[in-house]
């Protein structure tokens, strides 16, 4: 059974950091691509960070950039997304995505609010 975990999420204050974490299991956790995705209410899931099966390829959202890292660990099948510099915009439920080919998995999503 396919499962993605998000923990990490919670209250903090702009120019705060967090960081999330994504327990994967039931599948090749090294062959895929891990993605986090960040989604607010009526808006569109989008992507915020990406990283290649062996985690020698990371890509981010522009307003990410310098501020995000995305990271993975494939003996613990985990992958990590450190967010500093927080601002009130990048509140949302983030959530953990798993791809390879046709198969694409998700996890339910963690809630990240910046506000003071």
């Amino acid at each position: 059974q396919v499962q993605l975990v998000e923990s990490g999420g919670g209250l903090v204050q702009p120019g705060g950091s967090l960081r999330l974490s994504c327990a994967a299991s039931g599948f090749t956790f090294r062959r895929y691509f891990m993605n986090w995705y960040r989604q607010t209410p009526g808006q569109e899931r989008e992507l915020v960070a990406a990283i290649s099966p062996v985690g020698s390829t990371t890509n981010y959202l522009d307003s990410a950039q310098g501020r995000f890292t995305c990271s993975r660990d494939n003996v613990k099948n985990m992958v990590y997304l450190q967010m500093n510099n927080l601002k009130p915009e990048d509140t949302a439920v983030y959530f953990c995505n798993a791809r390879l080919s046709v198969e694409n998995f998700w996890g339910e999503g963690t809630l990240v609010t910046v506000s003071s």
